[in-house]
């Protein structure tokens, strides 16, 4: 593990892991990569109820990381891979709580009987999500006031505890150059930094990945 993102799913997480692939530093996982696991939905599950994980076995062939489930999991993941770089992705705390909640809390708060009757794939994901939920923010997804300061202590959490030499805290729109200057790299010739996953397609991808 070379690079570990901290920082909330919403933060532009899905373009910074297709950043981190294009500069050398992939496969890179994400929570697509563990809804298209069954078996990784599982494996974090497990993590949720306080089981041991082989965090090696997780992440095994991927050589960086973003958003949750492994934002969830940031002391561990950090302490275990002890040479990593970490990426804290951030960005206005208004326009995330926005985002937050017009994409994932309407899933993530999904009635649990339709869980129940959905494919196995999506059963699962919906206990991860749920757990997140809970471990994060106290199952409190619709008070934005709570959501946004546990948004908030989240970053200056981070911040407070990884040194500042390991340490980077990113906003898409600041581009190529200090992500690239962080780890070392040169920034890519001719290419504008990704910009994905847009409240339209961030729909059209769930749906496909749940449903598929």
């Amino acid at each position: 593990m070379k690079v570990i993102g901290v920082g909330f799913g919403r933060t532009g997480t899905l373009s910074v892991k297709a950043a981190l692939e294009e500069l050398g530093f992939g496969p890179c996982y994400h929570m697509v990569t563990a809804v298209e696991r069954p078996e990784h939905l599982r494996l974090w599950n497990a993590a949720h109820r306080g089981d041991r994980v082989d965090w090696d076995q997780v992440f095994a062939g991927f050589e960086s990381t973003v958003d949750w489930p492994a934002c969830d999991f940031r002391p561990e993941l950090v302490e275990r891979y002890p040479d990593a770089k970490v990426v804290l992705t951030v960005r206005d705390p208004e326009r995330w709580y926005d985002s937050f909640a017009d994409t994932l809390v309407p899933l993530w708060t999904e009635d649990s009987a339709v869980a129940a009757t959905a494919p196995e794939r999506y059963r699962e994901y919906f206990r991860l999500v749920r757990g997140i939920a809970t471990r994060t923010f106290g199952g409190r997804l619709e008070d934005k006031a709570h959501v946004v300061e546990v948004y908030r202590r989240h970053n200056d959490e981070v911040r407070a505890a990884v040194p500042a030499d390991r340490l980077l805290v990113h906003e898409v729109k600041d581009g190529w150059e200090p992500l690239c200057r962080f780890l070392g790299v040169p920034v890519p010739t001719g290419r504008e930094f990704p910009h994905l996953n847009d409240r339209a397609s961030y729909h059209a991808m769930v749906e496909r990945l749940l449903t598929g």
